[in-house]
Parts: structure tokens; sequence; C-alpha cells
């Protein structure tokens, strides 16, 4: 059982009034009319699904029903924490540049 805070309604809540909403900060294609089939089925499904912590979307649909940004590890289900989708995004890219520096 999981308890995702809430970054909008600021609470602590059961996993049952949340909707997993998938993996956060997917690239998309920047010309996708160009993209092959094989590119855009990539796209679409393929996931980096690898051991570790993870940054995921969810959905508050028990409450402010609005999406945010969730840090897990998905071997321990340990949350790291929760943003915002626009605060997500920074801690990613500076988790992202810090990772590509080292």
């Amino acid at each position: 059982m999981l308890y995702i805070h809430c970054p909008f309604c600021a609470e602590k809540r059961d996993e049952q009034e949340f909707h997993y909403a998938g993996e956060a900060f997917i690239a998309r294609p920047v010309n996708p009319e160009e993209c092959s089939d094989e590119e855009w089925g990539d796209y679409v499904f393929m996931r980096s699904n690898h051991k570790g912590w993870i940054w995921e979307q969810w959905e508050h649909v028990s409450g402010c029903r609005k999406v945010f940004v969730v840090k897990r590890h998905n071997v321990s289900n340990d949350i790291a924490a929760t943003y915002t989708l626009a605060e997500g995004k920074q801690h990613f890219l500076e988790q992202y540049a810090a990772e590509e520096s080292a």
C-alpha cells in the first residue's frame, strides 16, 4: 500500500485515491509527421523500465483531480518526493544534468 502526498492538496492520502498516469518527462518527437512507424512505436510504447528511482505521473482522481510528479523507487516503493509538473521537470532536468556531468 502506498501513501502518496498530493502537492496541490498538501495531504498524504491512500493510493486508492490516485491513478497512475505513466512515466514522466518522455520526450515527444520534434516532427511526429516525419517519424517512421518504428520511431513512433518506440515513443508510444517503449519505456526505460529500469530498477531504481523513476519519475512518474499520477492524478489525484478522488481529490483535486490534478496531475503531478512522483519520484518513486520501483523496487522498494519508497517515495522520495512529489512535485507539481513544473517543479518536477526542474528537478528532473537538474538530476539529469548532474548524471550527465558525472
